[in-house]
This record gives structure tokens, C-alpha cells and sequence, in this order.
């Protein structure tokens, strides 16, 4: 048997390699366009700054490697141009030299991956604009900020002590994750950097409120954010330094540009192939990554998948579905039943000792698709236990379904990056083994003061959710508040910070005593800090008779949506 695969990098690396393994005997070839088989480009922006010091930590497999460990015959520089399921051939043209050979095949593998989009804008291809998608990409950046511009280089050029060094400015264009891991690593590097996002928000896949937190850490940590505004075009401005244009008739001088305008999946080879392409743009597979023609898979960043919560048709440039899906791919040519769950999108972004991560769906995906059986709630447990130095609390977000207690997604953000990563990290799991809420009150984490708390933050919202579900703790979010009776069970201490409009106050040690002051006729919404004390306020009502709600996550939420 024998097996092309188009494109390394993940993908089609992960996927030779694992055929390999399976298959002593296959002849297995994979071509690569570029001049490596397999690297890591989501090292890329720390590569940039110097993080990630040398090029060569970036380079996973090279060609020597793959033909002298698993016998593969790998070629780089080498570009297939034309496919041709009737004769199940394919066209292989030699970058560098532009040779044109013709290959046959038994199984072919495609994994042309998502280029950056790069749009036909006046300027776009002017001197000091860059993209971050290759190793190539990236050592030229280094090149540039090292050589600087006219102005630049020659200032460093003096000799002698200099105590003032001239402000270096950087424009990134695009506010996902390499866009924001640029800016970040620019600012690093001594960057002034604005960051410009033709959306009202960044870091997409969040739900706004979620984003705001980002947004604000950026802004802390030096990042100038210009939101709903997109890129016009670019200009030179005398001595060699740029100036990006923006629609709204913005300008913003910079000495190195970045265009982080996200990625658009590759199908043209697909396309000339005859092969079925998906409504959201991507080569189209089915569970087991067989394209529209049986003999003919798809994996990576150019193909469309099923989301695992909602069923919906995706796209997902990420780096572990692409290994996973390499290695299904694999064992299906190899006679194996292996199938592609779906993708569910986790992922996580560090930025300045924090991070901000996220598994399932979102709200906002949901309305969209006008799913109503679902409940939000919003929680501020700390990283780890409270009495061990340094606990900093975690933002979290989760969603599960009013029905049956599924859960559904969830959103995480904090400065202790570990602790984001390992809650949403469990409750990925906890989601891909279709877990409910019950499910996670019952599970059993690893629980050290320095590492979380006895009761840990995946299983608080797990317990919370079920409260809601039970009807222990009738929920209310600040959107819905209007009109009802507000009650501020914090100390008076507390409402000097912040306080909201109308709320009356009655201190939680308080209540028991005074809850003949409160109405029996109107819905009575309670608040504190992070709803903690108002769930402790919330069944001392209940049970004496009056209508109550919480309002979820407190004042913490109510500064996320009010921002």
C-alpha cells in the first residue's frame, strides 16, 4: 500500500508517523511545501521576543529524522499542485526548481493547513509588515527589530553610554491568539504596541463580559487596544517608519506592523480535486476524516468537523484536533475503527502571568442557534486554597443544560495560569464524556493547599448548578433585575467601594431579625460580593416563606457585564 500525505507540520506529521507505527510495510510518502517537515508555530511569538531563544528548539521533526526513524521518504520544498482521483495520482512540483513529478497513491492524506489572511490593502506588502505563521515568518520579525528602521538603527548605532533609547512602537492587527501573544511578546521586546480589532472585542470564541476581563488585563500590562475599527491600509512615512490607517479615519505610526487577521483554510487543491467542500468553507469529513472520495482523507486546519456540544459544522485551527485527527486518520488507513469525536475548541491563551481558557460552547453560540435550555452561573473561587499565600481568585464561567444537568462549556480567566488551566482542562474532559453537573460534585481532584481546595472549583460549580437545578437557589442574573427588590447582604464597610442604586442593606448576620423589614409581595433579588452570602440569604428567605433569587457571581459579575 501506498500512502501520499500533503503537509507535515501537525497534521500530516502526527499522521505519517502513527502509520508508521502501524504499518511496517506501507510505502509512505509526505511532501511538505516549506523548507520543514514539522515545527511548532504556536511557539512562534515567543520565538519572536526571545522566550524561546533559539529557531532550532522550534523544529519537532526534520526530513532526516522522519526518513531515518520511520523509513519515511519525506520531502520539503516540495508542493503538490493536482490531484486526480480517477487515476489516483498526484502532481508534485519541486519549489526549487520548479521540476514537476508525478506520484501514484492507494490512500492520500491532505493536510494543506490555513495560510494568514493577508487582504489586498493599499501598502500591505510594504517593508516592515509581517505575518506570524512560519519559522520563517518569525525569523525575519527578529531580523527587522534587531536591524530596526533607518531612524532606529541609527540611533543604537551611536557610541558611548545612552541612557534614553527611542520609543519602538508596533502595530499588531488582529485580536485572536497570535495576535495577542504578539503584542504581548512585544511588549517584551520594549514595544509601544497598539493593537487594532475590527470586532467589538477580542479573543472571538468568548462571551463578551469574558473578553472585557481580557481586554482590561491587556491595558494593564501596556497593550493600546483600538476595538471595532479595522484596517484600512498602510503608509511610509519618511525614514522608513509606517503609518496604519484604520477605517474609521485613525492613524497609528509604527516601526514594525503585524497582521494577526486570523487564518482561512486551504482547499484549492481540494477544490481542483472535486472534493466536497463545507458551508463554512473547509474540506468536508466525516467521523472517520474521509473526504467525499473514500480513498482520500483530510486533517488539520483545512478541514470542517462536527462540534462535540452543539453538532453545528466548524472550523478549528488548533494544534491538538489536528495531531488527533493525523492519528484517526492513520488508523483508519490501516484497518483500524477509529472515529473523530468532534471538536469541542479548548484552548488557552497566556498572557503576562495569566491566562484566559475556554472548553464547549459559549453563550453567545448558543442564542445564536436559539437554544434556550441551558443556565449560566458565575463563579470567583480561589486558584487554591485560601489561607495558603498567594491565592488569587478565578474568573469562571459555566454552562450546563436546565434539562438533564449536562454540561455544556465554560470559561476561565485568572493570573494564576496553571490553576485556569487545569479546571477547564477537567471539565474538557468532563464534557467529551458527556459528564452532567452531579458528575462533577462527585469528583475527585487532587487537593493540596498550595495546589486548590478540599472542595475544588470544578466541583463548586458543579455543586452550584445543582442548587440551581434543585431549586435551593433560585437564580437571577443582572439583566433580569429590573423592577425586582434589591437586598445588599454585605457589610456597610463593603458599599463604600460599590454599591448599587436602590439596594437595600441588611447584613447577612442580620437578616434572621429583620426580615420583617422586607416585602412578601415582591421578588426579592439578593446580592453580595460573589453570591456566596446572598445563597445564604437566599434559603434564609425561602424558608421563611418570602420569593428569592441570587444573583449570580455577585458584584464581581455585575462589574464583568457593566463593563
Amino acid at each position: 500500500m501506498k500512502v501520499i500525505i500533503v503537509g507535515g507540520v501537525a497534521g500530516g506529521a502526527s499522521c505519517a508517523a502513527r502509520l508508521r507505527r502501524l504499518d511496517e510495510r506501507a510505502e509512505i510518502l509526505m511532501v511538505e511545501r516549506g523548507p520543514y517537515v514539522s515545527y511548532a508555530n504556536c511557539g512562534l511569538p515567543y520565538h519572536v521576543s526571545g522566550v524561546i531563544a533559539k529557531e532550532s528548539s522550534l523544529l519537532v521533526g526534520s526530513e532526516q529524522m522522519f526518513r531515518g526513524v520511520f523509513a519515511i521518504d519525506a520531502r520539503t520544498n516540495c508542493e503538490a499542485i493536482a490531484i486526480s482521483p480517477k487515476n489516483k495520482t498526484v502532481e508534485l512540483r519541486n519549489v526549487e526548481s520548479g521540476a514537476v513529478t508525478t506520484e501514484t497513491y492507494d490512500k492520500l492524506v491532505l493536510s494543506p493547513g490555513a495560510p494568514s489572511v493577508r487582504p489586498p490593502l493599499p501598502g500591505i506588502d510594504l517593508p516592515g509588515i509581517f505575518q506570524v505563521r512560519t519559522v520563517p515568518d518569525a525569523r525575519a520579525i527578529r531580523e527587522w527589530i534587531e536591524r530596526g528602521t533607518e531612524f532606529l538603527a541609527g540611533m543604537y548605532s551611536y557610541s558611548g553610554i545612552q541612557f534614553v533609547k527611542p520609543t519602538r512602537r508596533a502595530v499588531v492587527i488582529g485580536g485572536g491568539f497570535i495576535g495577542l501573544e504578539t503584542a504581548e511578546n512585544l511588549i517584551h521586546a520594549g514595544f509601544e504596541v497598539t493593537l487594532v480589532e475590527m470586532l467589538d472585542q477580542v479573543l472571538a470564541p468568548l462571551d463578551r463580559e469574558f473578553a472585557r476581563l481580557v481586554e482590561e488585563h491587556l491595558k494593564r500590562h501596556g497593550v493600546h487596544l483600538a476595538l471595532d475599527d479595522g484596517v484600512a491600509g498602510f503608509k511610509q512615512l519618511d525614514g522608513g517608519a509606517l503609518e496604519v490607517q484604520t477605517k474609521s479615519g485613525k492613524t497609528y505610526p509604527a516601526d514594525i506592523v503585524i497582521l494577526a487577521l486570523g487564518v482561512r483554510p486551504d482547499t484549492a487543491l481540494a477544490k481542483s480535486a472535486g472534493l466536497a467542500i463545507g458551508e463554512r468553507g473547509g474540506i468536508r469529513v466525516d467521523e472517520r476524516l474521509r473526504t467525499s472520495d473514500p480513498d482520500i482523507f483530510a486533517v488539520g486546519d483545512a478541514v470542517e468537523v462536527k462540534d462535540f456540544v452543539t453538532g453545528q459544522w466548524s472550523l478549528i485551527a488548533l494544534a491538538g484536533p489536528a495531531n488527533r485527527q493525523g492519528r484517526i486518520a492513520a488508523d483508519v488507513i490501516a484497518g483500524r475503527d477509529s472515529r473523530y469525536r468532534g471538536t469541542q475548541g479548548t484552548s488557552i491563551i497566556g498572557l503576562f502571568g495569566g491566562a484566559a481558557a475556554w472548553t464547549g460552547a459559549s453563550e453567545k453560540t448558543l442564542r445564536k442557534l436559539g437554544d434556550q435550555d441551558f443556565e449560566k452561573v458565575y463563579l470567583f473561587p480561589n486558584a487554591h486554597a485560601g489561607y495558603y499565600p498567594s491565592a488569587k481568585s478565578i474568573a469562571l464561567k459555566f454552562i450546563f443544560r436546565k434539562s438533564d444537568g449536562r454540561v455544556l462549556g465554560a470559561q476561565a480567566l485568572g493570573e494564576d495560569a496553571p490553576a485556569v488551566d487545569k479546571r477547564i482542562s477537567a471539565l474538557a474532559v468532563a464534557i467529551q464524556m458527556g459528564a452532567t453537573i452531579y458528575d462533577l460534585e462527585e469528583a475527585e481532584l487532587c487537593y493540596a493547599p498550595q495546589f486548590g481546595s478540599a472542595k475544588d472549583a470544578v466541583n463548586f460549580a458543579g455543586m452550584v448548578a445543582a442548587d440551581v437545578l434543585h431549586g435551593d437557589m433560585p437564580l437571577v442574573h443582572w439583566d433580569g433585575t429590573e423592577g425586582a427588590f434589591l437586598l445588599d447582604v454585605r457589610q456597610p464597610v463593603e458599599l463604600v467601594v460599590e454599591s448599587v442604586p436602590g439596594a437595600v442593606n441588611i447584613p447577612l448576620g442580620q437578616l434572621r431579625s429583620r426580615l420583617g423589614e422586607l416585602p412578601r409581595d415582591r421578588e426579592i433579588h439578593v446580592i453580595c460580593r460573589s453570591a456566596q452570602r446572598a445563597y445564604y440569604a437566599t434559603r434564609i428567605l425561602l424558608q421563611n416563606g418570602f420569593k428569592a433569587r441570587n444573583i449570580s457571581g455577585g458584584m464581581l459579575a455585575r462589574a464583568m457585564v457593566s463593563a
